[in-house]
């Protein structure tokens, strides 16, 4: 199993990036997937989650709104798109192939994790 994230960078309050993660080694379709980040100093947080056929998500209150998780099944990816960034969203963001369990919003509830890609966010 690889989940490889990208599309991490430096913007400008009120910009805009699209986070992408590239699934290989399991059958991507299967899996729930979701997005985590973790600023320093502090704990890995639930962002949002993306049910199988993607007609279900899941968001933190902090991104609702501004946030929108998809995923694309025949490119074994799953996106997050982040609009009206803000300095708080600043941290490592990570995507997460989730477990058979029903709780999204607690990283124990992911078996695996992409290698994490930086956003920062300037005032």
């Amino acid at each position: 199993v690889q989940l490889q994230a990208s599309g991490g960078g430096l913007v400008q309050a009120g910009g805009s990036l699209t986070l992408s993660c590239a699934a290989s080694g399991f059958t991507f379709s299967a899996y729930r997937m979701g997005w985590f980040r973790q600023a320093p100093g502090k704990e890995r947080e639930f962002v949002a989650a993306i049910t199988y056929g993607g007609v279900n998500t899941y968001y933190a209150d902090s991104v609702k709104g501004r946030f929108t998780i998809s995923r694309d099944n025949a490119k074994n990816t799953v996106y997050l798109r982040m609009n009206s960034l803000q300095p708080e969203d600043t941290a490592v963001y990570y995507c997460g192939r989730k477990t058979s369990s029903m709780t999204y919003i607690s990283s124990r509830e992911y078996d695996y994790w992409g290698q994490g890609t930086q956003v920062t966010v300037s005032s």
